[in-house]
Order: C-alpha cells, then structure tokens, then sequence
C-alpha cells in the first residue's frame, strides 16, 4: 500500500468517528456554516431511506395515467379522482407525494398542473415505459440480500424478461410484452445514441458495424445523421433478420448489411473502420467481455476504432446510477456488472487495442463514452 491510500484510509477512518458522534452532530446543528452542511448532508440521508417511496409514486403517476389527466390541467382534485377511479383523498394524496418530486404542481388554491419533472415524464412514453420494466427489478430487490445471496444462475424477474426479450423476434400474438420490450429499447437506445452524436464525429468514419446491434435502433439514429456512412449490423441470425430490414426501410437497402452470427463463436466482419458496442460490454462477466474485446480487435486493422458506450462505474456526477442502480440491476439480471473507464481501457489494451480513451459526455448518466484504437 502506497502513503497516498495509507493516508486515505487513516482521513476516511477519522472522519467516520467524528460524523458518528452524537457530540459533534449536535455541535454542528448550532454552527451556520456546519448547520448548512449538515442539513444538507441529513437531507441526503433521509432521501437514501425514502427513495423506495419516491420511486413508488412516479410509478403509480405512470401506471395510473396521472400524467395524461394532468396535461388537461388545471383541474380540481375531485374531476382527478373521477377520471383516475379513486376517491379524492386518496387522489389528493398521490397529488400531494408527487408536489415536491416535482411531478405535480398546485399554482392555486385546487388547481393541480403537472410539475416541471411531470412535464417531461407526460411527453416521453418511452421513459414511461423504462418506469414500468423497473417493477420487475422492484420485486427483485423485495430482498435484496436473498438476491445477493442466491446463484446468479437462478432466475429472477428481470432475467425471464430478458430471456424473453431475446426471443421476441416473430412473436406478434404477445402484443403487451413486446410493445414494452420494443418502447424500452426505443427510450433507452435513443438516450445513448443522443449522447453519442453529440461527442463522437463520424466525419472521418466510410464503415461502420454495429455489434450486437439487436433491431439496429442506434444505426437508424447515426445513420440519419450521418447519411454518407455505410452500416453493418451484427447479431444473432434470428435478430439480425429483423434488423436489418428495419434499418433498410428507415435509411435504405443500400446502406446496409446484415451480418448474422454470435460474437463470441464467430469472427465479427471485416473491412469496418469503425465497430460499436452500445450497451453490450456490462452485460458480460469479465471473461465473455475479455474474449469479446479480443475477437472485435482481431477483426480491425490497424488504425480502426472501436466505439464503447453504456452507463459506466465511477463517473463523476453520476456514481450512484453507476453502481448502485446499474450494480444492482445487472446482478439481478444475472449476468455482467458496471465497469469504470478505466477497467475498460485497461480490458482494450489487454485484447491488443493500441489505445484506449474516456470521452466526457454531457449526460453521463444516459452513457460513457471509451474510444479505442486498434
């Protein structure tokens, strides 16, 4: 151990034994500037222990159809409660819990609104939807230390849903599962795509193969800004099917080309200079993400790129959707973890990529960026 993490340890050891006494809390409560902080800090505390509840409440605006009602506002409490079905008490107090969440707003005196976090909620059913699939990590994490406790192997909520979800392609007389499976990777996939184009230039880029790329959500999104680059689309025989057709009626057939095959038994297509990974790496144990990374190297020449985005560990400004959200979710999904930047840089150059870099998003809550060149 270096002096430097010597040196963390001793400060972080210290100042656990000086928040922890009730002598200082009560010192600080009566110091300005301490005072400031410490509610702060007490705030912060409260919201770790009431975030089950909040998460609850946008939840029942999503499923109630609360926002939809509100986007007529104003409107009083008792037409509300008439259009939801409840009585007014209660709608009142779901009213109430969304006030300060920002999701619903009373400018006057029975006049409920939507609130400014209920504005974007109402206008974006794809993250409706994103607020529906979390049921299933919801009842995932009903015990969250029988989770941790049991074989990744056994099968969870989120991981039937996933098994599923692989197995979508044809399957029209499951009309609820799969519109919500087809409006969750709308949301998301949009999320990271946006972040992508607004920090990654194409400019230089002839070819570009997304792996993995399911139903080619993110190259119907490159594709229509970037309209000289050529796409490809990797996946699985069955997905890459409907894929491709779906990116060829969007941007035309011309520009694409569907490459059936698994990415970790078959070689990925040559002669791109550009290969992306959009929200696959996490998904993998580090073995299966290790022997990935080789198999799209090995497939690159030289001076060739490879993009990586997801949600990524330790990024600042967005830890806690990085290990605590994305830590959780995966683990009940039963298979990969989130990595920080520098694990995966470190990944890239073990699987022979020359180089391998962060790229500051401005959302990285939606997306990381790592760059690699082979």
């Amino acid at each position: 151990m270096n002096r430097w993490a010597a040196f963390r340890l001793g400060y972080v050891a210290r100042r656990n034994r000086v928040f922890s006494s009730a002598r200082f809390q009560h010192w600080a409560a009566r110091l300005p500037l301490i005072r400031w902080i410490a509610t702060r800090r007490a705030a912060g505390a409260f919201d770790l222990l009431a975030g089950f509840a909040y998460s609850q409440v946008l939840r029942a605006y999503v499923e109630s159809g609360l926002f939809d009602v509100l986007k007529d506002g104003p409107l009083g409490a008792r037409v509300i409660a008439e259009r939801m079905g409840l009585s007014e008490s209660a709608a009142l107090t779901l009213l109430r819990a969304g006030r300060p969440l920002m999701l619903s707003e009373e400018p006057a005196p029975d006049h409920w609104m939507l609130g400014e976090q209920g504005a974007v909620f109402a206008t974006n059913p794809g993250v409706q939807a994103m607020v529906r699939h979390h049921r299933l990590l919801y009842a995932d994490l009903a015990d969250p230390l029988a989770l941790l406790k049991a074989d990744r192997a056994e099968p969870t909520a989120l991981s039937r849903f996933w098994t599923y979800a692989g197995a979508l392609q044809g399957v029209t007389e499951r009309g609820e599962d799969t519109a919500e499976y087809s409006q969750l990777m709308a949301a998301s996939q949009h999320f990271v795509a946006d972040e992508v184009l607004a920090t990654v230039s194409f400019r230089g880029v002839r070819r570009l193969c997304d792996v993995g790329g399911g139903y080619g959500a993110f190259l119907r999104h490159i594709g229509t800004a970037w309209p000289h680059l050529q796409l490809g689309l990797f996946d699985l025989p069955e997905v890459v099917e409907t894929g491709a057709g779906l990116v060829a009626n969007a941007l035309g057939a011309d520009r694409v080309t569907p490459h059936p095959g698994n990415f970790f038994s078959d070689s990925i297509p040559q002669g791109y200079d550009m290969v992306s990974l959009i929200r696959i790496l996490h998904d993998h144990d580090d073995a299966p993400a290790a022997a990935l990374l080789a198999n799209v190297r090995a497939s690159l020449a030289p001076g060739s790129r490879l993009l990586i985005a997801e949600p990524m560990a330790r990024i600042p400004g967005a830890e806690a959707m990085g290990e605590a959200f994305f830590g959780l979710y995966l683990w009940a999904m039963g298979s990969g973890r989130p990595r920080s930047p520098a694990e995966i840089v470190a990944m890239c150059r073990t699987a022979g990529f020359a180089d391998a870099r962060l790229v500051a998003t401005a959302q990285p809550v939606n997306a990381s960026i790592v760059m690699a060149q082979a």
